[in-house]
Parts: structure tokens; sequence; C-alpha cells
């Protein structure tokens, strides 16, 4: 195939409206909604149907618990797909197996082979396109377990067309309030949309308000609900840069065969929020285990200690340390910053900030502001980043000077060049910063590049 047949796919995907770049005015079920999609999955023979599915929700941690499942399920003998959202660095993020990226030839393969039925599809959305091609690739490629995560809240996302094997919740907090609600209550009800009858429901501690809807949810659907923090505990033992160890436990029992408790567990994600969503994954594994799947201690031991999500608390250099979060929300910056401070010393610790325009950027930036001797603010190259000025500004409210830079690489240069080894230099406030960052890193040390899309626009 020609090379530029990637690019050509690219070209035609992200012709069709792209919610992820521009968001409407409306969320609304004429606007999202699963019904395009699954038109064009019924077009395509339901490729959905072909193998077990597991379906992530949540505004915090579903992407590392998703990261988490998909190791363990590998390491317990299955041939895994996953699809997670959104891309760091190329859209081939979206089509995983095995936890190895699709080669480009394949994924244009792909979408030519669907494109003449998406084509039928009136209105049909870019991000509707990738989760049929997702579907469609992992069939094709004969997966035995697919891990579906959730892009934004549940009820009308694109993936809600699946029947899985176990339904999963991560934590809820605010986020994308301007479509989900403004309550906890609003937005997981939006979450238990992807409860279906019957299937059980694994989900990660919630606050009194959010947990009440999706316990009604449950009963209402008849669908077990099996709470992490009421039936599995965990308890974080011991963290360092190098890893973290601790104990996962069943409060009540288990599947023959499985132990009670995990005990001395290594885990390759750092920071003490990692361990809910370990508990969340093995909760998960072991529901799959009730209904007769091949998994095994041993298994999932390998795959929490082999897990690899990157962009999350992600160590790029030390002497100075360099580190970067994708967090994006209050929540979860609160949670960054008590990990970089349980988890790192360093002498003077420097900032590279920049948010979607959309988000809670005051509250983000008064966790983080504290932490900093100095600050940059700077833009992804994303649609939806915030400027630079905006940032600064918000940064001087909180009563700190902060500088700008037109790009993270020109901030990360200009804070290598300043900081002494003992330093730490944290880049964070969107994803789309901690991929340009780690982009920038490769750049300037002349480490190997991250994978990247050909220009197709």
């Amino acid at each position: 195939m020609p090379q530029d047949a990637y690019a050509r796919a690219l070209a035609y995907i992200f012709s069709h409206a792209d919610y992820a770049r521009r968001q409407p005015a409306r969320y609304a079920d004429d606007v999202y909604g699963v019904q395009r999609v699954a038109q064009l999955l019924e077009l395509l023979g339901h490729p959905e149907t072909r193998y077990p599915c597991l379906h992530i929700a949540g505004t915090k941690g579903k992407g590392s618990t998703a990261a988490m499942l998909e190791a363990c399920l590998r390491a317990a003998g299955y041939r895994t797909g996953l699809f997670a959202s959104p891309s760091l660095h190329t859209t081939r993020e979206y089509f995983r197996i095995n936890g190895r990226l699709l080669p480009e030839s394949r994924v244009a393969a792909g979408l030519d082979a669907i494109r003449p039925y998406v084509e039928r599809v009136e209105g049909i959305t870019a991000f509707e396109i990738l989760t049929a091609l997702a579907f469609h690739l992992f069939a094709e490629e004969e997966v035995e377990a697919g891990i579906i995560e959730v892009l934004m809240g549940g009820r009308l996302d694109a993936t809600n067309v699946i029947t899985p094997a176990v339904s999963i919740i991560t934590s809820i907090s605010y986020d994308h309030t301007q479509f989900l609600g403004s309550t906890l209550s609003a937005i997981a009800g939006e979450k238990a949309g992807i409860i279906k009858p019957g299937v059980p429901v694994v989900c990660a501690p919630q606050e009194a308000e959010a947990l009440e809807v999706i316990q009604r949810v449950c009963q209402e659907k008849r669908a077990p609900l099996v709470l992490v923090g009421r039936d599995w505990e965990w308890r974080r033992r011991a963290w360092s840069p190098e890893g973290e160890t601790g104990d996962i436990r069943a409060v009540g029992a288990v599947p023959a065969g499985f132990p009670t408790a995990l005990q001395d567990i290594r885990l390759g994600l750092l920071g003490a929020h990692q361990w809910e969503n370990a508990a969340v994954a093995v909760a998960a594994l072991v529901e799959l285990r009730r209904q007769g799947w091949r998994i095994d201690a041993e298994a999932v031991r390998a795959g929490l200690r082999d897990v690899q999500w990157p962009g999350r608390l992600e160590i790029l250099g030390r002497r100075p340390w360099v580190v970067v979060d994708g967090a994006h929300n209050v929540e979860s910056t609160a949670y960054l910053v008590q990990a970089v401070r349980e988890i790192f010393t360093w002498s003077k610790l420097f900032l590279i900030f920049g948010a979607s325009a959309d988000k809670d950027i005051a509250g983000m930036l008064a966790h983080l502001v504290p932490l900093a001797d100095d600050i940059i603010v700077t833009r992804s190259g994303h649609a939806r980043a915030a400027d630079e000025a905006r940032l600064q500004q918000a940064v001087e409210a909180l009563g700190k000077p902060a500088r700008t830079a037109l790009s993270v690489k020109e901030a990360l240069q200009d804070l290598l060049a300043q900081s002494s080894p003992a330093d730490m230099i944290l880049a964070t406030g969107s994803l789309f910063i901690a991929a340009d960052t780690r982009r920038a890193w490769a750049e300037i040390t002349g480490a190997p590049l991250p994978p990247a899309d050909p220009p197709w626009s």
C-alpha cells in the first residue's frame, strides 16, 4: 500500500465533524448519541459482537484502569484489543492489539474496507468512525478481549453500543460540566448510562451523591454491583520513583482458585490514586473469572507490574527530574500534587503549564502554583488550548509571576538550561501538554521519537 494511504485515511476520517477539536453547542441525542455508529455497525455485520468486551466510563482513572486490565488479560494469555482515547501522539493509539499499535498500512486498509458503509450513514462524526473502525479491526485481528474506554460521559458516547461482560465506572468528579451537568448526580447519570441489564458493574469509591445514582440504576437494571471500598480494599505500603508496592484484598468470597488477598503487589504506575484504579481492575478481572475466564493471580500480578501508560506521572529524565502528567481537571491535579510531594524530592520545582480553554484553570492552578518556584505557561498545538496571556493572568492572580513560551519545547529548553541536577521540571495541565513534552524531550535529548501521524490536512 502506498505510504500516503494512511495520511489519506486520516484526511477522510477528520473531514467529518471532530468534536474533540470543535465541540458542538449542544449535548443531545441528535448531536452525540449512538444511532449513527449503531447503523454503521449493522451495515458492517456487527463486528463488536464477535469478542467479549469490558466497558469503562468515569471522570478520572479510566485510561489507567483500561491499561491495567489490558496488561493483565494479555499476561493471562488473551489476545487483547484496547480502544482508549484521546490519543497522545498518533491516531493508531486507538487500535492497540496485544499492547502494540497497528501498522499504518493496516489502519488504512481497515478504513478502505468500511468506507463504502461509512458513506451510507448521514452525519457520522470522526469519533464514530474511529469507534466503528476499532471494532472492525479488532474483529479482523481476532482479539479475544476488547477493552473499550468511553471518551466522554457514557450514555451518549459512541462506544455505548456494546453489551460488555463487565461495566466499569471509575472515580466521578467535575469535568465537561457544560455537557454532562453541573452536579455529581447529573454527571453520574451520564456515566451510569453504560450500565446494561444483568451485566455486573464494578464501581470505584464515589461521593454519596454519585453513588446513589449508580446504585439506583443498577437496581433498575438488575445489574449486580461490586463496589471497591466496600467489597474490595487496598493498601499502599511503599513508594518511590522506582515503583510502588501494596496489597489488594476481597472483603467477601472470590471464585475458586483465586486468592482472597493479593499481597506485595508491584504496581507499574505511580501515585496513591493508582491503587484505587488497580483495585477496580482486580475486581473486574475477578468478575470475569466468575464467568469462566482463565485468569489467575500470577497473571494479575504480572499485568499490574508491567503496565505502562505514558503521560501519567511519567518520568522522562533524572538529574533534574523531568516529569509529565496529563491531569486536566481540579481533582486529578490535586492527586498529582499529592503524588509529587510524596514520591519525589527536589531543590527547586519548575512548572510548565498549559490547559484546554474549557477547563477550570484557576482551580487547577490553585493546587499547582504553591508547589512551584518558577512557572512557564504555554499552549499545546491543540485547537482547544487556552492562550498564554489568559494562563499568565490566572497564575498571577494567585500571587506568583509567570513567564510565557510559544511552545512546550521552548519552555523545556529554557528550564533545562537553568535547572540544577537537584531540581524538578513538571509539565502538566492536559494530555496534549504531556504529549508535546514527551516529543520535545526526545528531540532535545536524542531519545527515540514517539510515533506520529503524517501531515494529512
